[in-house]
């Protein structure tokens, strides 16, 4: 993508044209639910409970605790990919089926169901990278001139240089779920006629269940509590930051434009329930997530200077080389050094992104 096509395609309002060409394009049942993958839930369930198991009773040495950890926390993660499909709908299922697999994707975060609901589907996809309206994001250089105080956050974030931001991620999803909670539903139009309260009691019960854990596990807590929301945390975050920071901000909460993708190993990707498939999410939010690969495939055929699916290890790399502040639509700005601005448009090369796309199709052919 050259700075000259990029330019002139950012802010194109055509999401709806893109929606519509898509839908008829595709196989039909890229867009209907697949309530079979609901039973990931009895196989992650039943690997999360077997880890446990085996770190309180099994006696193993420190490095299998250690190991088994790790696995538990990856085991949280992609339980929560897989229940943000839910809560989307795109896995079909009555209500209450929906709520019960929302606990167990986003309470071991300490997030219930009906907040992240609200949270997500309503205040994030509905205002997307959008200034200081969306949720999800750092803000804009107006907000921290009005709330200068803001700022001291600002040194734990990637791209801001401190060691502190090197441990951001492992962290970052838990606490800036309570941000959210204990703050922004208080004065956000998005959660008017929420129900505050009972997501607060909710939320403190997810943690009280975590301390029981960790009382029940004894000196395993170490392995069973404290590694697995730490492994968790941070793969979550690794895609979560990497979704939006890095694109402009929202002129017409078009994803092309105010969201990216990142490119996977195909193992890896299915491993991950596809969540690296992020601006086909923003495109078709109920969509399951296993057929998200034929929307990117479409992308890349007819918008390939558009579309922005970089591998992740690199923009991770780049969300620490740039600062979180937006000055203007396009441009990150270093509240401490105003003279490092970064304009996001050029983040991503034509190069960079052609060989992304050709790494992708080795790795995962005939989809």
């Amino acid at each position: 993508m050259s700075q000259t096509q990029s330019v002139v395609t950012f802010g194109t309002a055509d999401e709806a044209t893109l929606r519509a060409a898509m839908r008829e394009a595709l196989p039909k049942d890229t867009f209907l639910p697949a309530p079979a993958r609901l039973g990931w839930f009895v196989v992650l369930q039943a690997l999360l409970w077997s880890c446990v198991a085996l770190i309180v009773f099994g006696g193993l040495p420190w490095w299998a605790d250690l190991a088994l950890g790790a696995l538990m926390g990856h085991t949280l993660a992609v339980q929560g990919f897989l229940a943000h499909e839910a809560l989307h709908g795109a896995l079909g299922g009555p209500r209450w089926l929906w709520n019960l697999v929302g606990w167990l994707g986003f309470g071991p975060f300490l997030v219930p169901p009906a907040f992240w609901t609200r949270w997500h589907n309503v205040a994030h996809h509905g205002q997307t990278n959008h200034g200081d309206l969306d949720p999800d994001n750092f803000g804009t250089l107006a907000r921290y001139q009005k709330h200068p105080e803001a700022a001291k956050f600002l040194k734990l974030a990637p791209g801001s240089g401190t060691l502190a931001s090197y441990v951001f991620f492992t962290y970052s999803f838990v606490f800036h779920a309570q941000v959210v909670l204990w703050l922004q539903t208080k004065r956000r139009r998005e959660f008017d006629g929420f129900d505050r309260r009972a997501a607060v009691l909710q939320s403190m019960a997810c943690a009280l269940a975590w301390l029981l854990l960790g009382v029940a596990s004894g000196p395993s807590a170490l392995f069973t509590v404290v590694v697995p929301l730490l492994v968790a945390n941070t793969l979550v975050q690794s895609y979560i930051m990497t979704n939006h920071f890095l694109r402009p901000m929202a002129v017409s909460n078009n994803p092309l434009d105010n969201a990216m993708s990142v490119q996977k190993p195909g193992w890896l990707d299915a491993l991950h329930f596809r969540f690296s498939h992020h601006v086909e999410h923003h495109l078709f939010p109920t969509m399951p997530m296993h057929r998200a690969p034929r929307v990117r495939a479409w992308l890349r055929r007819h918008v390939p200077n558009r579309f922005v699916c970089p591998p992740h290890w690199r923009a991770v790399q780049v969300l620490y080389a740039t600062p979180r502040v937006y000055a203007d639509a396009v441009t990150l700005v270093d509240l401490e050094r105003p003279e490092r601005r970064v304009d996001v448009r050029t983040l991503w090369t034509e190069p960079a992104m052609s060989a992304a796309a050709r790494a992708e199709r080795a790795a995962s052919p005939g989809r």
